[in-house]
């Protein structure tokens, strides 16, 4: 049985972390969950100012001063092979955009490894995450059109609250809330058998 852990991004991971974008390129996928990694490297930027801004926004004052809120961005690594087979943002505040389009979580599971139920574990485990934030609800969104998201979501015991309507991307989303300890306790005999004890560094 494969097991999975969250880690941090670092240096050590670039040529990884490179190559996850790279695979979507190559298989025309949409990018979703990744810290925007994709935007700043099409901006011309590097790994290097990505994995700075991204720490830096651990951080409340930094986060605000950007006219964002303070987030975390994790690869989720497969256990047998130290592969990065997904990527997820755990934001820890809400701002009007998020409210309505974004909320507090954004995931991706590479191209390769689709179809696998990962993308489930990688949601318990940052539901793990926004519990030791003390977040007790967390709001998550995905494209009408998106089936697989939404099935992750409802896998979860997420509650759908509303559409809204993403005009300049011009995509009706679907608002869901999971309320992170009940999901937690009501699916741990599903999930904890998937986790890895490797502890995020």
């Amino acid at each position: 049985m494969e097991k999975f852990y969250l880690e941090l991004p670092t240096i050590g991971r670039k040529n990884d972390a490179l190559e996850y974008i790279e695979e979507f390129y190559e298989y025309g996928s949409e990018i979703h969950g990744k810290g925007s990694l994709d935007r700043i490297l099409k901006k011309g930027k590097t790994y290097e100012e990505w994995l700075d801004n991204n720490l830096k926004l651990h951080y409340k004052s930094y986060a605000l001063e950007k006219g964002l809120v303070p987030a975390y961005t994790y690869f989720l690594v497969r256990e047998s092979d130290k592969k990065i087979v997904g990527m997820i943002d755990l934001r820890l505040g809400l701002n009007e955009y998020l409210r309505n389009f974004g909320g507090h979580i954004g995931y991706s599971i590479r191209p390769t490894e689709r179809k696998k139920g990962y993308n489930k574990i990688n949601l318990y485990l940052v539901l793990q995450e926004a519990k030791k934030y003390n977040l007790d609800k967390v709001l998550i969104t995905c494209a009408d059109s998106n089936e697989g998201s939404r099935k992750t979501i409802l896998s979860l015991d997420g509650k759908y609250e509303k559409n809204t309507f993403n005009e300049p991307d011009n995509e009706t989303m679907e608002l869901y809330w999971i309320d992170v300890n009940k999901s937690l306790e009501k699916y741990k005999d599903i999930y904890e058998q998937y986790i890895s004890k490797v502890k995020i560094k």
